[in-house]
């Protein structure tokens, strides 16, 4: 759920913090208090498109903190899988920071982009204004919805179709590939073999280019390396002035007191020791020395051998690893384009028998959407009923054709309705006001309740168009709603406030000369006062009051009668 709201210096809000409650949240106000720029600004933390001209006038920037509280085990392992920090408790804290020309995105203090914004968003809560309204008449978002009542046997079904679909259009990217005249066979034929022969007649060995670049960089620099080490043994074993006589004198004076004293003795075993290491080095350097002969034509072999190894490096890959390896692909090439008559007979029955796997897969999913599709229907009816559709009907219409075949299958969905007696049932876009329009919202927003996993709903413009007793039935279905799910919903008519669990009030007001909009939770009492008002009476009177007592009662009592 969304558990607090955090606004500095947005539009007209200079700072702003709201608790949320579990239940139904009703957002109330005049008519351009601001309501609708504390949805915008949840919008707005959720990776929505943002404005400098939105940071109030004097700010250096705008700030939107959004925390949530998340303890659903599958919404929590999706954010896990995200890579999206969450707190051991399951609070989840998102922020936005608008600046001139940047924004500054974070999830739980680590920055984000704004796609991970809202791909976050989307499994934390759902926003339905007037453009979600709308999307509800696209038909891909009919099927979708669908879907997702169909639950989990449908989507594993739908799982090994994307699989055997996938399967099957890489073997038609490879059949359309092997179509070639004689022609285009023989020099696609030809080029493999050349390849082929190259890289082959090179007899390559993995590991040699390291073993003849190290070679290399020893013999081009075997001069250098001989000069020193000459450097080196006259410094050390030149005649009456290398260190090796040098160190032999001194033996040679130690060697007449070291039986008299023990220290004198060690001194001389160093020194001794000294001496041995001496002479194993210049046996050392003589032997290396001796494999320092330069070679000319050794030199010019290994040159020309790491040349031929670097243009087939070139031309065929990064290694020998990467030559080799395209070798072997050349030759399945070649293999192929010898017998390509053979190969695409091959390729076509397993493509044939992916396609009939694949109409296999699509047929049964698309008897279990037609089976829900009834089900769903029924519900929605009575979903529709509730909400003062006195004489409804309401089909979901499958479509298959084997034209549309892909990941999802072949069928197409389309919602109809009939809102009147004796009419015919057409698409729910042709005869769908607004306000109709957002009670199918509702209505199907309830009856998927127990396949949502999102927590937390926003409605803004539910009550479009609606007034009287519609707009009873619809507050009746908010806080039904309500009992399953964290509701926040912005609305001017008193029917659907009155069924409130928290009640806010959104005011304009003077701050130092300037314009704000403040947002507070309402007592008991102040609530009263708010629907007086929203009664639409300019004065509270006694009968003004106790209408709203009446009306507010009377939410209670059906909040109650549904609990």
């Amino acid at each position: 759920m969304l558990y607090t709201l955090h606004v500095k210096d947005l539009a007209l809000i200079s700072e702003q913090e709201i608790e949320f409650g579990e239940g139904l949240n009703i957002l109330t106000g005049e008519t351009g208090a601001g309501k609708s720029v504390i949805i915008g600004s949840v919008n707005l933390a959720l990776g929505g498109r943002a404005d400098k001209d939105m940071i109030r006038s004097g700010a250096e920037y705008a700030l939107i903190e959004l925390t949530f509280f998340v303890d659903d085990p599958v919404t929590l392992s999706r954010i896990k899988d995200m890579d999206l920090p969450v707190s051991e408790d399951g609070t989840v804290l998102l922020s936005r920071k608008i600046l001139p020309g940047r924004n500054i995105c974070k999830v739980g203090g680590e920055s984000v982009t704004l796609a991970q914004l809202r791909s976050l968003g989307e499994l934390l809560i759902n926003i339905h204004g007037q453009n979600e309204h709308q999307s509800l008449l696209s038909r891909t978002k009919q099927l979708e919805i669908l879907d997702k009542y169909c639950g989990e046997s449908l989507g594993s079904l739908k799982k090994e179709l994307g699989d055997v679909w996938s399967g099957y259009e890489m073997l038609k990217k490879r059949y359309e590939a092997t179509d070639m005249d004689e022609a285009a066979r023989k020099r696609e034929a030809d080029l493999a073999s050349y390849e082929l022969e190259e890289i082959t007649g090179a007899d390559l060995r993995e590991g040699e280019d390291e073993e003849l670049e190290n070679r290399y960089r020893k013999m081009s620099g075997s001069m250098k390396i001989t000069e020193a080490l000459d450097g080196a043994e006259q410094s050390l074993f030149a005649d009456n002035a290398g260190a090796a006589d040098l160190i032999a004198k001194a033996l040679s004076d130690l060697s007449s007191v070291s039986g008299i004293d023990d220290d004198a003795k060690g001194l001389y075993d160093q020194l001794m020791e000294l001496d041995s290491l001496l002479s194993d080095f210049r046996r050392s350097m003589s032997d290396y020395l001796s494999d320092m002969e330069f070679d000319d034509r050794e030199y010019e072999e290994v040159e020309e051998r790491l040349n031929l190894i670097n243009r087939l490096k070139d031309k065929y890959g990064r290694s020998i690893e990467d030559i080799l390896s395209y070798a072997d692909e050349k030759q399945k090439e070649l293999d192929i384009l010898s017998n390509l008559e053979e190969e695409r007979a091959a390729i076509k029955d397993e493509m044939d028998s992916a396609y009939a796997k694949a109409l296999e897969l699509c047929m049964k999913i698309s008897a279990i959407r037609k089976n829900c599709a009834k089900e769903l229907a029924d519900k929605l009816i009575k979903a529709l009923t509730d909400l003062n559709f006195l004489d409804v009907r309401f089909e979901i219409q499958i479509r298959p054709d084997e034209k549309r075949i892909g990941n999802g299958g072949y069928d197409e969905a389309e919602y109809m309705i009939s809102t009147n007696p004796g009419e015919a049932l057409r698409p729910l876009g042709d005869i769908a006001s607004g306000g109709e329009l957002s009670r199918v919202m509702l209505a199907l927003k309830t009856v998927m309740a127990d396949h949502d996993d999102i927590a937390s709903v926003i409605f803004d413009e539910i009550d479009t168009g609606i007034s009287g007793i519609t707009a009873w039935k619809v507050s009746e279905k908010l806080g039904q709603l309500a009992g399953s799910h964290q509701i926040i919903c912005i609305t001017h008519l008193p029917q659907i406030a009155a069924m409130y669990d928290d009640h806010f009030l959104i005011e304009k007001g003077l701050d130092g000369g300037r314009t704000i909009s403040r947002i507070r939770k309402l007592t008991q009492e102040e609530s009263i006062t708010e629907l007086g008002r929203m009664l639409g009476s300019g004065d509270m009177t006694e009968a003004v009051r106790d209408n709203a007592v009446e009306m507010r009662n009377k939410a209670v009592k059906v909040k109650e009668r549904k609990a």
